[in-house]
């Protein structure tokens, strides 16, 4: 009974959903963020939505440490629904070429191909 140490609860743990908006781009990314949160404790299930740029954690978790995790994957990872959600992910611009530059532009192999016709 001495070596008995008296904890109190001051906190209500239950188990939550923590949803946060990720940007993936590929499959790889998605298996690094499942498995640095599955080292976690208290974490029970990992879901990750590749289209939606998604992931669910439920468990018995601290949202912010959760967040912090995927952040050291993930650099623009946030809470899903939070106002700010939208400025998170970075949209994909697409490069931005004139139809003059775009006849000029030539892959690797096509110059190779000119240049043993031209000679």
């Amino acid at each position: 009974m001495e070596n008995m140490q008296i904890v109190s609860a001051s906190k209500k743990v239950e188990a939550q959903y923590v949803e946060m908006k990720v940007p993936l781009y590929s499959y790889g990314c998605e298996k690094k963020v499942k498995k640095a949160l599955s080292q976690l404790k208290g974490i029970h299930s990992v879901s990750v939505d590749y289209e939606q740029q998604k992931v669910t954690v439920w468990g018995i978790c601290d949202r912010d440490q959760v967040l912090d995790t995927i952040k050291s994957k993930r650099k623009g990872a946030c809470f899903w629904g939070t106002e700010g959600a939208h400025k998170c992910l970075r949209p994909r611009s697409k490069p931005t070429t004139s139809s003059s530059t775009r006849s000029w532009m030539l892959t690797w192999k096509a110059w190779k191909m000119a240049k043993i016709l031209l000679i």
